[in-house]
């Protein structure tokens, strides 16, 4: 990973943007004025919370001296210095960060909230309140940078999938060389255990890989000789050789890291709500405290300054709007995270937001739901063995190139060696003839079969599927039913789909029949077959015209018109295509439809969350302001309504990293 990139993704803010923007701009490039971290770094725990501890233990030892064991010397200015050597640790980040802020023209902020507040109890005497406000305030920025630093883990163990160097072949010698100075066409040898740094592909006979960290499947993905393995890929077993094909900064973990980068730059609409919502919530808080302390001097008889800037000060304390700011933009981010951990990439929050209202789910057949690769789903032998059947044709079929005659040769799982093939003559269009081991083979559709005056069983001829006709010496001998293999999951994708009320359409460039009973296989209640890519695109815009909520499923490729019109484009297998990841709003990493359903429900859980947090943080600050205006509230409840509920809104939104999907 090139060092830019892992530098872009640490968690920093610009404070000329809003209080808001301290906890919502997640990720920012190197560029940002003014840092105000909540990852903290890679420091310790202990020197994160150093200052804190300092604070508290000063401001205990303060008020035990204070109610409980009152001493002569612990008075005036003694007493004063005492508090305000407490408030230091804590206090002297925040009166950076205000007066940072006031010289880039922001002086509305949280920051300066605190200050104001704190500073405030200390003007009329309220030390011990004036610390604890700011201690706690510490402690929540403290416990908000541990909840980011947990939510960006999912997208650091991206970040971490590709070693460093690796160990290339030159000759008949080894070289550990840097990964992003390896060339295109270069040889990498890879032992056991250890993980690919570039993109290539696979020149050993067979090998067998972790994928988990790229596609959140356990299970070990085989390959073949000439296939395509990826970085970030673990081998299992025996050493093998890869040919690098993709340069270090273009392979495919690269194009997902860049996207999981910007994904938190497109915020949802509840993010950008709260974002202008605290631009505008800020200001007005501070003038009502002005109002709450200035105003009464002209309507009560017996005016008290300090116990109506007391109650203005608890105010401003209350009002600040930390669990807002703090814990959306923390669910949004958690949801991202949640999903990449199971093999889902959102290239932004709103795309959350869409996916938790979605009602159409419209799904291309090939790739999406099936495999797109032929296999023998059927053999059906008729005066012959099953296995002389499929030997003698597996025979026959290895001198085509054809797809069919590759799954029949695939399903036979060898050749028989003692099968001698001989006058092979290709029938364009129909199929083969040949001798093996001087039996005449036929091989073909069922045209050939006429064309040979051959009688065999006409129900084949109403199969929706590809049917290969067998004759031996002239005579019916049997089929073979090939079809494009379902995907395991897909039957369990379109009844979960179901359970939640989605609607499940299929769309198919493919013949009607073969999508009807694709169809009706897996329960899909509307299926349309023989589509160009256009009339596709006229289906989806036909039901966003009833102001249906749509997503489309497909490749990414042939389907970017529809995915582009949809509210929802999702690709199947983004690991394996450059345009899946261009196009597509939403990548399923392991093409498993059964993550349809798991992005939809990561989606209404992260917006569960998001306004759950909202809820709490409107009622409990709008009830503890009353009490405050009113002079029922002090400081520590205005602490509470604050911090505490700034870290029971953390807490909940982390929640979604720790849900199972």
């Amino acid at each position: 990973m090139d060092k830019t990139f892992k530098d872009s993704i640490n968690i920093k803010t610009n404070k000329s943007d809003s209080c808001c923007s301290t906890h919502d701009e997640h990720i920012h490039s190197d560029d940002d004025s003014h840092d105000h971290d909540h990852s903290h770094g890679d420091g310790s725990y202990f020197q994160m919370f150093f200052p804190s501890v300092i604070s508290f233990c000063l401001l205990l030892i303060g008020i035990v001296l204070d109610n409980y064991f009152p001493q002569t010397w612990f008075t005036n200015w003694v007493r004063i210095g005492w508090y305000i050597v407490a408030y230091i640790p804590v206090g002297f980040p925040v009166l950076k960060e205000t007066f940072e802020g006031i010289k880039t023209g922001q002086f509305f902020s949280e920051f300066s909230l605190m200050v104001i507040a704190t500073l405030g109890a200390f003007a009329i005497g309220q030390y011990p309140e004036g610390v604890a406000v700011m201690l706690f305030y510490g402690i929540g920025e403290n416990f908000q940078g541990l909840a980011v630093k947990r939510a960006k883990s999912n997208i650091k163990l991206l970040l971490d999938q590709r070693p460093d160097f690796a160990t290339v072949l030159e000759g008949n010698k080894t070289v550990s060389v840097k990964a992003s100075e390896i060339g295109i066409g270069a040889i990498i040898q890879l032992k056991p255990g250890e993980k690919l740094a570039l993109d290539g592909k696979l020149i050993s006979e067979s090998a067998t890989f972790n994928t988990a960290a790229l596609t959140g499947e356990s299970k070990p993905d085989s390959k073949k000789k000439n296939e395509i393995v990826l970085a970030g890929m673990i081998n299992l077993n025996t050493v093998v050789e890869v040919e690098v094909t993709t340069a270090y900064t273009d392979s495919k973990l690269s194009k997902i890291l860049e996207m999981v980068q910007e994904a938190t730059a497109k915020k949802a609409p509840t993010e950008l709500f709260i974002r202008k919502f605290a631009k505008i919530y800020t200001p007005i808080v501070v003038y009502l405290a002005m109002a709450i302390c200035l105003l009464p001097l002209f309507f009560v008889a017996h005016y008290v300054f300090s116990d109506w800037l007391y109650r203005a000060l608890v105010f401003l304390v209350i009002s600040c709007p930390c669990a807002l700011v703090i814990s959306i933009p923390l669910g949004y981010f958690g949801g991202i995270g949640a999903a990449s951990k199971n093999g889902i990439l959102f290239k932004g929050s709103n795309f959350l937001d869409i996916m938790s209202a979605i009602q159409v789910v419209i799904l291309d057949k090939t790739g999406t739901l099936t495999k797109g690769i032929f296999t023998v789903q059927k053999v059906e032998a008729v005066g012959i063995s099953e296995d002389d059947l499929v030997h003698y044709t597996a025979a026959l079929e290895s001198k085509s190139t054809h797809p069919v005659g590759t799954a029949i040769v695939e399903f036979a799982k060898g050749l028989d060696a003692t099968l001698k093939v001989t006058e092979v003559e290709e029938i364009p269009g129909h199929g083969l003839k040949g001798k093996v081991n001087d039996a005449e083979i036929i091989v073909g559709n069922v045209k050939l079969m006429q064309r040979f005056n051959i009688n065999y069983d006409l129900e084949l001829d109403n199969s929706p599927f590809t049917i290969i006709v067998v004759a031996i010496n002239n005579v019916y001998s049997g089929y073979f039913l090939i079809a494009d293999e379902i995907k395991e999951d897909a039957k369990a994708a379109i009844e979960s789909l179901h359970k939640i009320n989605v609607k499940t359409i299929m769309l198919s460039g493919d013949k009607q029949v073969v999508v009807d009973a694709v169809a009706k296989e897996l329960n899909i209640e509307l299926a349309y077959g023989d589509l160009l890519p256009e009339n596709k695109a006229e289906k989806v815009e036909a039901l966003k015209s009833q102001n249906l909520k749509v997503a489309f499923v497909g490749d990414g490729v042939n389907d970017a018109p529809v995915i582009a019109l949809a509210d929802a484009g999702i690709a199947m297998g983004g690991l394996g295509s450059d345009a899946t990841i261009e196009t597509a709003d939403i990548v399923i990493q392991n093409d498993q439809p059964t993550k349809i359903y798991t992005a939809i429900h990561i989606g209404k859980q992260t917006k569960k969350i998001v306004w759950q947090n909202i809820t709490m943080a409107f009622v409990v600050k709008a009830f503890v302001l009353i009490l405050g205006a009113g002079g029922l509230a002090t400081m520590w409840e205005a602490v509470f309504a604050d911090v505490g509920v700034a870290l029971l809104a953390i807490l909940n939104a982390v929640r979604i990293q720790r849900m199972k999907f």
